[in-house]
């Protein structure tokens, strides 16, 4: 099943542009218009060309405050940066706090052990979709990205899977995609971050860390894309209603949207 396509950076987590995802039969999203990734704090210009060719004219910022001040953006040249802050003043047990989590064996025990990690993670992924401040920051990412000047857009966090996986499979669903093709983009980020957090995962484990709470809070699961459709059907009954009375995003927006992210195949 088509997924986004990786885009070679080597300074960049988990680049992949949406464009050419099928959205039904006859459709595909726009190539080169909607990018995701992970945090842009390592970004180096003179070291990744790549980037630049992109012409990323706004990146769109899913982090906390904390992640923000710590792990500072460095903007690809001629872009401007918007935040919208997913878990604001209640991040959690992550995935605002990956690596100081790797870093804790004995706290992540603590938090994350006995089975909790995934049931936890996956209550993150609830909360991106029902609390008022997660709603109003997706809403802004819609706005931003339905913005024709805005484009192109990339979107992260700080691994590039958890809020900003919601917020592909969000823009995705919007666009027509099939529930189908969401979750095979959801997924299709796990083989990079497992890479990028392989030494940490090391670390902790030779650490005595659980070997089931790295891998819970490391890669993104079914489980957690399921919790978050499952909040958005018995809170709003689906899409329609989650766009519409959980994120308040006028129709105008939508229609604009769609306008100028879905081509033909």
């Amino acid at each position: 099943m088509q997924t986004a396509r990786a885009v070679q950076a080597s300074t960049v987590l988990n680049l992949r542009d949406l464009g050419g995802i099928a959205l039904g039969p006859d459709h595909r999203v726009r190539a080169g218009a909607v990018l995701r990734s992970g945090q842009l704090s390592g970004l180096d210009a003179a070291q990744d060309s790549r980037m630049s060719t992109l012409g990323i004219r706004t990146v769109v910022d899913l982090r906390t405050a904390d992640e923000r001040a710590a792990a500072p953006d460095r903007l690809p040249q001629g872009a401007r940066l918007f935040v919208a802050d997913v878990l604001g003043d209640n991040p959690g047990v992550a995935p605002a706090r990956l690596r100081a989590l790797l870093a804790d064996p004995v706290a992540a025990e603590r938090m994350l052990g006995g089975g909790k990690a995934a049931g936890l993670f996956a209550d993150t992924y609830r909360q991106m979709v029902l609390s008022p401040g997660a709603s109003a920051a997706y809403r802004a990412f819609v706005e931003t990205v339905a913005d024709d000047r805005a484009r192109p857009v990339l979107f992260h966090c700080t691994a590039g899977k958890d809020r900003t996986g919601w917020a592909a499979a969000l823009l995705l669903m919007v666009l027509g995609a099939s529930r189908d093709v969401v979750r095979a983009e959801f997924l299709a980020v796990n083989p990079v971050v497992r890479v990028a957090f392989a030494p940490y995962v090391q670390d902790f484990l030779d650490a005595g860390g659980d070997p089931e709470i790295a891998s819970a809070i490391t890669e993104v699961r079914p489980r957690y894309l399921d919790t978050a459709l499952d909040a958005m059907d018995e809170r709003w009954g689906g899409l329609d209603g989650y766009v519409r009375d959980g994120l308040r995003i006028p129709e105008a927006v939508v229609e604009r949207l769609r306008a100028g992210l879905v081509v033909p195949a």
